[in-house]
């Protein structure tokens, strides 16, 4: 099999090009590094079936080709993180809507299987949990920034759908919750990251709003296999499936897990939303998923538990300050004699 991955250098789709090297199929990358990395897949560059491209999925006729080359799109470019979205609005809207029309357009003329990433924040602020795909989804005014996301990616699952309902361009939606692992940044608010960094720095940890928040944390290795599960699946073409742990814990409470598991004396300070992002920022209270149509479509679950999670992105970042090189000479005060 070929693989087109838009969004291949970000967190995901390097995990997901590990993934379907290792079965033996052929990758193909698409990534304008907005967001993405280059660290993220300088170990596959060389690999002689994956094959890399930084440009942008606005190129029409360099995704097209793409597009041709490979039997399943996987669609995860996309604006990331609440950061981000808050801070660049436009920017959201853009690339996520006419970005995901542009490879819809693209795979219809062969019509090549798209599998189109969303994402939880669609069921806004609903408070039916678990959140099941024929759910409502209730989202806040449109003169708060924070929604334009949601409102983008929902938007991005009328498109598939409607291309799969009147071109019968095969789709697959899924809603993804909060994936996370090794290589994934807190540059654009990421908080499982930005909670370990913090706590192996011994700064303090900062929990926006009132921690009482929750969320379900998932490993990525749990992400990519029920993707590629329902890609192997012909009755998941044309539905919206969601993938995600339901281990659920409040934000307060995973900065507790991090300090302990990561043995750090770093203190648990509280930032209200006002000061770090917006006047008037709204959040979600909770967000679990409802994991009974990935389990019969595909007899699949995430499984990692949260505290394993915790120890791999700890010992990710370790890694990486391990690899760092000495600078040359010492300053001064790191040669002092300590009192």
């Amino acid at each position: 099999m070929r693989h087109l991955i838009t969004g291949g250098a970000g967190f995901i789709g390097s995990h997901l090009s590990e993934a379907l090297l290792r079965r033996g199929d052929e990758v193909f990358i698409l990534d304008d590094l907005s967001t993405g990395s280059v660290e993220n897949v300088r170990h596959l560059k060389t690999h002689p079936r994956f094959h890399h491209f930084f440009d942008s999925i606005t190129n029409k006729h360099l995704l097209a080709e793409l597009v041709d080359e490979s039997d399943v799109v996987f669609h995860l470019a996309a604006a990331v993180g609440v950061r981000l979205i808050v801070e660049s609005p436009v920017r959201t809207l853009e690339t996520n809507v006419y970005g995901t029309q542009l490879v819809l357009d693209a795979a219809s003329k062969k019509k090549k299987l798209v599998v189109t990433a969303s994402t939880s924040e669609v069921y806004g602020k609903s408070e039916k949990v678990p959140f099941t795909e024929d759910a409502d989804l209730v989202l806040g005014p449109t003169t708060k920034g924070r929604w334009s996301y949601a409102a983008s990616k929902a938007l991005d699952e009328f498109l598939a759908l409607s291309y799969w309902k009147e071109k019968k361009q095969p789709v697959l939606v899924v809603r993804l919750f909060n994936t996370v692992g090794p290589r994934q940044t807190g540059r654009y608010g990421m908080v499982l990251p930005t909670f370990v960094r913090q706590a192996l720095d011994g700064a303090p940890i900062t929990v926006y709003g009132s921690g009482r928040q929750s969320r379900c944390f998932c490993d990525v290795r749990d992400t990519i296999e029920g993707l590629l599960r329902l890609v192997g699946n012909d009755h998941a073409v044309g539905e919206v499936v969601n993938i995600g742990s339901d281990e659920e814990i409040s934000i307060e409470g995973l900065a507790r897990v991090v300090k302990e598991r990561t043995g750090s004396e770093s203190p648990i300070t509280r930032i209200p939303y006002d000061q770090a992002y917006e006047p008037g920022f709204e959040d979600m209270l909770r967000r679990v998923p409802s994991l009974q149509k990935l389990e019969l479509l595909t007899g699949f679950r995430p499984s990692t538990r949260l505290h394993e999670i915790v120890d791999r992105v700890t010992a990710y970042f370790q890694s990486k300050v391990a690899a760092q090189p000495l600078p040359a000479t010492l300053p001064a005060s790191a040669m002092a004699t300590p009192e």
